[in-house]
């Protein structure tokens, strides 16, 4: 049976996506990224699925594990976020004071905790805070987490689909330890790479000329500090096309004059969300 690793404990939004990607597989909870990412190098025929970015509050922050650990990349997922205020069976909505979840979640949710006069509580994430309050057995105390959550640990829906902006998405990857891509052919593809550029001046300008000489898209740019420097700096990188394609190849070789490291994280068919 193919194995997923995921960050977070059952009920969590990565679960979720977890159980939309392969819903037969066996999915394992990890306390950490880190120990996501250590799993499936140790482990070549496991994957993982990680949360990349949101929609509304940007970047989750696992750039220096992809940059660490160079997993292949297989796919992208936009998961819906959906965020519901859960307490024990039998809450009322006037019973609760206290609200728990990830500061990310909680700020997404600002609108309806400040209409409802709550008192926030930061937690380490969603899933594991409907954990507490099941555990709680306090009427007084609710979370904000998924559906799955609710259901996973016996909470009632107290109210559903809190968020602030409707359409919310989460983008996650697939990640493993095997190198694979699709066949180039009529679909969209994103082809993901990191690089690190040589030391001298004009160096990302002059980088970035091949895409536009060509006609390639680059639909995200991010640069994160080497370790131990504000010197030196990775850059991660998508871009619309598959790396088999003319004019990605021309775009990739002319970046190549400039690096000092270049590698491929992967080729994948770009999400139907992606554009909506």
């Amino acid at each position: 049976m193919a194995k997923i690793y995921f960050q977070g404990t059952y009920g969590a939004y990565s679960h979720l996506a977890a159980l939309s990607v392969d819903s037969k597989a066996e999915i394992i909870p990890c306390k950490t990224f880190d120990e996501c990412f250590l799993n499936a190098t140790k482990d070549v025929n496991s994957k993982i699925i990680i949360p990349e970015s949101n929609r509304i509050t940007g970047n989750i922050g696992i750039e220096y594990l992809i940059f660490k650990y160079r997993l292949n990349i297989y796919q992208e997922y936009f998961q819906k976020i959906e965020h519901n205020l859960l307490a024990i069976p039998g809450t009322k909505i006037l019973d609760i004071q206290n609200v728990y979840s990830h500061g990310q979640a909680l700020s997404q949710c600002s609108k309806f905790i400040k209409s409802k006069n709550l008192i926030e509580h930061v937690r380490a994430d969603t899933a594991g805070s409907a954990e507490m309050i099941s555990k709680a057995k306090n009427k007084t105390k609710a979370a904000i987490a998924s559906s799955l959550s609710a259901k996973t640990y016996g909470l009632q829906i107290i109210e559903n689909n809190i968020e602030n902006e409707k359409g919310n998405l989460t983008r996650f990857l697939v990640m493993g330890k095997k190198i694979s891509q699709p066949e180039f052919d009529n679909k969209k593809y994103i082809t993901s790479f990191l690089f690190k550029l040589k030391s001298k001046p004009a160096a990302l300008y002059q980088s970035l000329g091949g895409f536009a000489i060509n006609g390639v898209n680059l639909t995200k740019l991010q640069s994160y500090p080497e370790k131990n420097t504000f010197d030196s700096f990775f850059f991660l990188c998508d871009l619309d096309g598959h790396i088999d394609d003319p004019k990605v190849q021309k775009s990739l070789e002319e970046l190549g004059l400039h690096c000092q490291d270049f590698h491929v994280l992967g080729v994948f068919e770009a999400d139907r969300l992606r554009e909506k």
